[in-house]
């Protein structure tokens, strides 16, 4: 299609949300079938009924512009539920499988915040805020999804598939998001040899034989 503002552009990324959304509505009962640790099986079941309303939210905004959501395909979540199809058919030690499960649903996760986002902020531009409410009650459950995936990923999934325990604090997947990024402050600089002479006495290779 042509798209010659951003109205129509909005439109095109609802249409491209709309075909992802009903792509994991036929994906994920599969996943839930393919998955042995009862939580990760539980994680996919509510992710389940979740993505069905996320895509009676999106048939919502496409009746306010009296059109139709569908008649698009999303090429990008397509190609990513193929390589979770191709991830089932592997045969794997069952937790190793749910940890590559964990890892394919959440580069799903991954697409769709960035693709809600991007409607979100357009439809604040048009002036749409009840979609923009919507879309953002959406991005903020997808989050929150990845969220639980990598919970249920570090504290069962992963150590049962032969993960060492580590002993280091890292950053982990659920701490890189934009509001965490603002909270990281920025480290201290050393304090320069000026710094450390004493007083505001320039620093001169004099002083390190007091």
């Amino acid at each position: 299609m042509s798209l010659h503002d951003l109205g129509e552009l909005y439109l095109d990324q609802i249409r491209d949300l709309y075909s992802a959304e009903t792509q994991i509505v036929d994906a994920l009962p599969k996943m839930v079938e393919a998955a042995s640790h009862a939580q990760l099986k539980a994680g996919f079941q509510l992710h389940l009924d979740q993505t069905r309303e996320h895509v009676r939210r999106l048939e919502q905004i496409a009746r306010r512009f009296n059109e139709d959501p569908d008649g698009k395909t999303c090429q990008g979540m397509k190609g990513l539920l193929k390589e979770g199809k191709e991830t089932m058919k592997e045969r794997a030690d069952s937790d190793v499988l749910d940890a590559a499960l964990i890892a394919d649903a959440q580069r799903v996760e991954h697409y769709e915040i960035a693709a809600y986002g991007c409607a979100r902020t357009y439809a604040e531009a048009l002036d749409r805020m009840e979609d923009a409410r919507l879309l953002q009650q959406t991005l903020d459950e997808e989050a929150e999804t990845d969220r639980k995936l990598t919970a249920i990923a570090e504290s069962v999934v992963n150590p049962d598939a032969g993960a060492r325990p580590t002993s280091t604090a890292r950053l982990s997947d659920r701490d890189v998001t934009p509001s965490a990024a603002r909270d990281i402050e920025p480290r201290a600089a050393a304090p320069s040899r000026r710094d450390i002479d004493e007083g505001d006495t320039p620093y001169s290779p004099e002083a390190d034989l007091r």
